[in-house]
């Protein structure tokens, strides 16, 4: 995990958030309406202090990034899992994932979650390898809802219908 005081790093923010904001143009895109990027550097930042930021460098330069939290007694969670589009296929994710599965062992959790939003109407290549990826890495949907549900502030942004799907897999 990154340092909380790497949280005054203004730098390090900011190419967290690039980095996230490029993967997730792709990853999510025809989602969401507008272009809105899928974070900010205060945003970043303000994970950096509370602890949840843990990052993959080669060469001193940010490759990957993940946030990993507790979402619920005994449950952690990651999220925006982000590896650098030139150095995708190369482990990044997969090493941040076990990274992020260990911290959370090490904490005591027993079970481990991650969110993914998917289109109704459309397959969606990205989501359609992240929902195969995660179930090869043994997570499985246990919930299915909307976005209106999960995140109703998140709604009036959408482009398109998408259902919200829970993974979860014990540790």
């Amino acid at each position: 995990m990154l340092p909380q005081s790497a949280a005054a790093d203004e730098v390090l923010a900011a190419e967290v958030a690039a980095l996230v904001n490029v993967v997730y143009a792709t990853a999510e895109a025809g989602l969401w309406a507008g272009a809105a990027g899928r974070t900010g550097a205060a945003e970043v930042a303000g994970l950096v202090a509370a602890g949840e930021i843990a990052v993959a460098r080669q060469s001193g330069r940010v490759v990957g990034c993940v946030r990993v939290r507790t979402v619920a007694d005994g449950v952690g969670e990651f999220g925006l899992l982000a590896a650098a589009p030139q150095r995708q296929g190369a482990g990044i994710g997969r090493e941040l994932v076990r990274f992020a599965e260990d911290r959370c062992r090490a904490l005591g959790r027993r079970r481990m979650q991650l969110e993914l939003l998917v289109p109704r109407s459309f397959t969606h290549p990205s989501k359609e390898f992240l929902a195969a990826w995660y179930t090869r890495l043994g997570y499985r949907i246990e919930e299915k809802s909307t976005i209106e549900e999960a995140y109703p502030h998140l709604a009036p942004l959408l482009a398109t219908e998408c259902d919200f799907l829970v993974y979860r897999k014990d540790l």
